[in-house]
Formats: C-alpha cells, sequence, structure tokens
C-alpha cells in the first residue's frame, strides 16, 4: 500500500486525494488531522534527502509518496498518478506547498 501525506487545504493534495477515492492500493494520511502524523511526516521530512530541493525552495513537501518498498518520492506520477496541471499553490507567494 502507497501511503500519501498531505492536507486537504492543499490544492495538489486535494487534487491527488481526488484521484485514490476507492483504490485500495492507497492510503491518505492528513497531517493536519492528527499530530501523530504529523510527527511522523516531520521526521520523514527531516530526514529523508528526497525533501531536499523541496525545502530548498521553501515548499513543505505535500503530497508525499511513501511506496510499499519505503522509497519516497514528491512525484506523483511515480506512483501512476497525475499533477495538477492549473498553476495553484498553498504558499502565499505561489511558488508552492
Amino acid at each position: 500500500m502507497i501511503k500519501i501525506y498531505g492536507m486537504p487545504s492543499c490544492p495538489y493534495c486535494a487534487y491527488v486525494e481526488e484521484q485514490i477515492k476507492n483504490n485500495p492500493e492507497f492510503v491518505y494520511i492528513d497531517i493536519g488531522k492528527n499530530v501523530h502524523d504529523l510527527s511522523v511526516f516531520l521526521d520523514l521530512r527531516d530526514h529523508n534527502p528526497a525533501f531536499e530541493p523541496y525545502k530548498a525552495k521553501g515548499d513543505v513537501g505535500i503530497p508525499c509518496f511513501v511506496k510499499e518498498d519505503g522509497t519516497v518520492t514528491l512525484e506523483p506520477s511515480e506512483v501512476g498518478l497525475h499533477s495538477l496541471s492549473e498553476t495553484k499553490a498553498c504558499r502565499l507567494d505561489g511558488k508552492g506547498c
């Protein structure tokens, strides 16, 4: 099962969550709903090199995908999903999440 960390207030996350409805291959984890889930995500973000280019831009790094083998990616296409094609962002400067 592929874990997806995100938040509904992020348009990229909402777009991904819509794609996985009723798909047992994915589980969506809302990091804003439970402090334990946020803690797990932050630990992952703080220690996984996949986040480095995103942190360098000031992005949060969501949606985040953790494959069954533990590999982390921030690219929906790497887990068979589509990216949001519209230019939307959850940062105030319009550059990402």
